[in-house]
C-alpha cells in the first residue's frame, strides 16, 4: 500500500497531477484509491476511471467526459472523482481539461491526472495556472529500501526506527538500535542494489532470485517511447546515459561528455541531462559551495540514475558493465536523501560524497571495506556522517549505510 494513498487530498475542487516514471505502479495506485472511495460513496457512479492510451486527440477525449457528465447529471450527482489515466497519450489533451474547467463543469469535483513526466518535461501542466482549486501535484516514486523491506520482509519492518529531525545524536540513538539487525539488513540491501524499487522487478526478483529480460525489455521499451514521443534522439540519449555509468560517481563537466562521447555540443548534453531529471531517469548533484550554502552550477556536477534497476536495465542497453558496488551504494544514498532535502557535493583535496546544505550536514560513503574515517566539517557543514558496511563509531560519527537507508521515511 503506497504511502502516497492516505496523502492524496480529495476536497473539492481539485485538479490534481500524478507523476512517476514509467511501470512505477501510478495505476495501482488509482485503483487502490477508488476501492477506498467505493466504501464510503453513495453512488457508485459517483466515481469515473478512464485509460486515455487508446484516444487520438483531446476532441475524443473531451467526448468521453461530456457522456460521463450526462450520467453524472442523470444520477443527480454533485460531486465525482474523475480519474484519467494515462492522459498524456491524446494528442493535446490539455485542451480538452481547460475547456471543461473554463466552462464550469468539474468545478465541484476531483479530478486526477496521471502520466508519465513526460507530461512535465513537455511544459503541459503549466497550462492550467488558476484552474487548479486545491489541486497538487503528487509524485510516485520507486520503492525506497524502508518500503522494499516492508515488502519483502514485513516481520523485521515492524522494529524499524524513523530519523525526523536528521540531528547527528538521533542518527546514532535510532541507528544504534538497529544494529542487531545488521547482518539481515546488509543482506536485504545486497537484494535491492539488484531489483531497486520498481514494483514488478521487486516481485519478479522476490518470486524468482531473478529479473526476467522480459521485465528489463519493458521499463526500457517504455523509455524509449517517451523518448520518441518527445521527439528526442535515441543514439544521443543512449551516449549521456553511457556517460552517466561509466563516470559514477566521479563529477563531470557537460564539455568533457559531450567530447569523450562524441556529442556535437555541450548544450546538447545539458538539454538531455534536464530532461533525464524531469523524466525521474537521473538526478544532478551539484558542486555545492559550503561557505554559502548554495550550489555552483558552472562546476562539474555529480550525475546518478535514480534508482539501482535503471542501472541494470540501462547498462545493457549501452553495453556497458554495471557500476561496481560501492558506487552504486553512493549512488543509492545521494539519491533516497534528494527525493527529502536539496542536495550536493564538496569536492577539494578531501570530498563529501552528499551535502545537505538546509541541514548543515554532509554524509561520506565508505563502502570497500575497513577505511580512515576521521572527524571533518566545511564552512556551514558542520557535522559529518560516515555510511560504512559494517562499522559503527561514535567519533566520527559512522553507522552502516543499510542501517540508516532503513530509518529514512521518504
Amino acid at each position: 500500500m503506497p504511502q502516497l494513498l492516505e496523502e492524496i487530498e480529495l476536497e473539492t475542487p481539485a485538479l490534481h497531477f500524478l507523476y512517476g516514471p514509467r511501470q512505477v505502479g501510478k495505476t495501482t495506485l488509482l485503483k487502490l484509491l477508488i476501492g477506498k472511495l467505493l466504501q464510503v460513496v453513495d453512488n457508485p457512479r459517483a466515481i469515473f476511471y478512464y485509460r486515455c492510451d487508446l484516444l487520438a486527440d483531446y476532441k475524443e477525449l473531451n467526448s468521453v467526459l461530456m457522456e460521463y457528465l450526462k450520467i453524472k447529471r442523470n444520477e443527480g450527482l454533485r460531486i465525482s472523482f474523475i480519474f484519467l489515466d494515462e492522459v498524456t497519450f491524446p494528442k493535446e489533451w490539455y485542451r480538452a481539461i481547460i475547456y471543461m474547467v473554463d466552462r464550469g463543469y468539474l468545478q465541484n469535483d476531483i479530478v486526477v491526472l496521471t502520466g508519465s513526466l513526460s507530461m512535465y518535461a513537455k511544459r503541459e501542466v503549466e497550462t492550467f495556472p488558476g484552474r487548479r482549486g486545491r489541486g497538487r501535484d503528487y509524485v510516485l516514486y520507486p520503492l525506497s529500501f524502508r518500503e522494499y523491506v516492508k515488502v519483502s520482509r514485513p516481520d523485521l519492518y515492524g522494529k524499524l526506527e524513523e530519523i525526523r529531525d536528521f540531528s547527528p545524536k538521533e542518527i546514532r540513538e535510532k541507528c544504534l538500535k538497529l544494529i542487531p539487525w545488521r547482518e539481515e539488513l546488509n543482506k536485504l540491501f545486497e537484494t535491492y542494489l539488484v531489483t531497486g524499487g520498481f514494483p514488478l522487478a521487486v516481485k519478479t526478483y522476490l518470486e524468482n532470485r531473478s529479473i526476467s529480460r522480459e521485465v528489463k525489455e519493458a521499463y526500457l521499451s517504455a523509455f524509449l517511447y517517451d523518448l520518441a514521443k518527445l521527439r528526442r534522439n535515441e543514439a544521443i540519449a543512449k551516449r549521456v546515459i553511457k556517460a552517466i555509468i561509466e563516470k559514477l560517481p566521479s563529477p563531470v563537466s557537460l564539455n568533457s561528455i559531450a567530447k569523450e562521447f562524441e556529442i556535437r555540443s555541450h548544450k546538447t548534453v545539458f538539454q538531455y541531462l534536464d530532461l533525464f531529471e524531469k523524466l525521474f531517469i537521473a538526478k544532478n548533484l551539484y558542486f555545492m559551495d559550503p561557505d554559502k550554502a548554495v550550489e555552483v552550477f558552472y562546476k562539474e556536477r555529480k550525475i546518478h540514475l535514480t534508482d539501482p534497476f535503471l542501472y541494470e536495465v540501462f547498462s545493457e542497453w549501452c553495453h556497458v558493465q554495471r557500476p561496481e558496488e560501492s558506487k552504486m551504494v553512493e549512488s543509492v544514498v545521494a539519491t533516497h536523501l534528494a527525493r527529502k532535502f536539496r542536495v550536493g557535493y564538496w569536492r577539494n583535496r578531501t570530498e563529501i560524497d552528499v551535502v545537505l546544505p538546509d541541514l548543515s550536514l554532509g554524509f561520506e560513503v565508505k563502502w570497500a571495506g575497513k577505511t580512515k574515517i576521521y572527524p571533518k566539517s566545511i564552512g556551514k557543514i558542520k557535522n559529518i556522517v560516515y555510511l560504512t558496511k559494517e562499522e559503527f563509531s561514535d567519533e566520527p560519527l559512522a553507522v552502516p549505510t543499510s542501517v540508516f537507508l532503513i530509518c529514512l521515511k521518504l
